[in-house]
């Protein structure tokens, strides 16, 4: 079992739900029950994932945790290229989202080749 709140992964996964908060904050309202909605989900499940993973008693399942937390920071970087292309978010932002979110699955990545290692 690994302590989820000392994950690098994890607080960074944390850094990224803030930040993504508060984009959507200025989205349309419309938005509020499609795109806001769906990237609040998915910015939340990385973390989330990462943290109910590590309470499972082996690597394999921990990693199984992972590979969920893994697609949800994939299917929010396309969320984030949808946000950006309808014109809700500047291009200094989202280059800057792009950067952490790109950060986050490269980490989760290594992390995942690492317990395969053990």
């Amino acid at each position: 079992m690994h302590n989820f709140k000392k994950l690098s992964i994890w607080q960074k996964s944390m850094e990224l739900v803030n930040m993504n908060y508060e984009i959507t904050r200025h989205f349309p309202d419309f938005e509020r029950y499609n795109l806001i909605n769906q990237m609040n989900r998915c910015a939340v499940a990385i973390p989330s994932n990462i943290a109910e993973g590590s309470s499972k008693g082996t690597d394999k399942h921990f990693n199984q945790f992972l590979e969920s937390s893994l697609g949800s920071a994939f299917e929010w970087e396309t969320q984030l290229n949808i946000a950006y292309g309808l014109g809700y978010i500047s291009e200094g932002k989202f280059k800057e989202l792009e950067d952490q979110i790109t950060q986050i699955q490269k980490m989760i990545s290594g992390f995942q080749n690492g317990l395969r290692n053990n």
